[in-house]
């Protein structure tokens, strides 16, 4: 009684099979353009089902490494550019192997095709300042070497990023007030040697004047009305004369009635006041809404007339 049914079983199995086979065989071609993939979608696509599934998932690891990283320095030293299908923003990753925030990683080979050099995609929807490099701001103070005072370092997601363009040789000085941000900051600094992370309020820079030594900018993102006060006052503490200020203004925190580029001639005209000179100001559009980056340059000694 039993022999038909194992029969039709058997028809069932023998009938499903050449199905399996051709949509793997189709996904392998499909995927990966090299032999490679069409071969394992194959071989695998025989098995039972299970091993039908594997091969197509070998065929898209194959696309993966056929794919090209083609890396390209940025005009500012320290951030780069990879070329593809979409070209985005990247930093050279310093501790390979481990993402901060979930970001993409790129690995190219390096000029002389000994090591691999891993990169991080810098996503300038959730940073500030990628925002304002892909946004094309003419100087960029922040390189290879730079001591760094961040103000508002919030989880390290930009700090991070700032952490990879000034190398071993720079320091970044991130200090944020809430503790609950603080404490991804501070586990982001443990893998990174010049990041110093400081979990303190950045309206007393007295409370935190024995850790920092005098640096050659400040990045401030603190959303608050009093942030040009905040960044001066900082700066009289740490900022070496001749050094630069870089500021995200946020419209609505500062003035949430008036225009934005009311508030941002306003919060430049405050700069100017306390002894910087504004150099550029950018819209950070269309990533963050009625923000802007202004660059200015403090204490900056009179040019001398010939």
């Amino acid at each position: 009684q039993d022999s038909p049914k194992k029969s039709a079983s058997k028809a069932l199995v023998v009938r499903s099979r050449p199905n399996i086979e051709s949509k793997m065989g189709k996904g392998g071609k499909g995927k990966g353009k090299d032999g490679g993939g069409k071969g394992k979608g194959k071989v695998k696509g025989k098995g039972k089902a299970k091993g039908g599934k594997a091969g197509g998932k070998g065929g898209k690891g194959k696309k993966g490494g056929g794919n090209k990283v083609v890396i390209e320095p940025h005009r500012h030293e320290g951030v780069f550019v990879s070329k593809g299908k979409d070209d985005s923003l990247v930093t050279k990753n310093m501790v390979p192997g481990e993402s901060v925030y979930g970001e993409k990683r790129l690995v190219a080979e390096s000029e002389d095709k000994e090591q691999k050099i891993e990169y991080r995609v810098w996503n300038p929807f959730r940073s500030k300042l990628g925002a304002g490099i892909v946004g094309g701001i003419g100087a960029m103070p922040i390189k290879p070497g730079s001591k760094v005072l961040y103000l508002g370092g919030a989880s390290g997601t930009t700090v991070s990023h700032v952490s990879d363009m000034i190398g071993p040789e720079g320091v970044v000085y991130a200090v944020e007030f809430s503790h609950r941000s603080g404490r991804d900051l501070t586990n982001m600094a443990k893998r990174r040697a010049n990041v110093v992370p400081i979990v303190e309020d950045a309206r007393q820079p007295q409370r935190y004047r024995m850790l920092i030594g005098m640096v050659d900018v400040i990045f401030s993102d603190v959303a608050q009305p009093d942030q040009a006060r905040i960044v001066t006052h900082n700066a009289s503490y740490f900022l070496k004369n001749n050094g630069s200020i870089l500021i995200s203004i946020k419209a609505s925190c500062v003035d949430s009635t008036a225009s934005p580029e009311a508030v941002f001639a306003s919060e430049v005209d405050k700069l100017r006041k306390d002894g910087c000179k504004p150099k550029e100001q950018l819209t950070l559009e269309p990533y963050h809404r009625d923000h802007a980056l202004v660059l200015a340059v403090y204490r900056a000694s009179k040019k001398k007339k010939e």
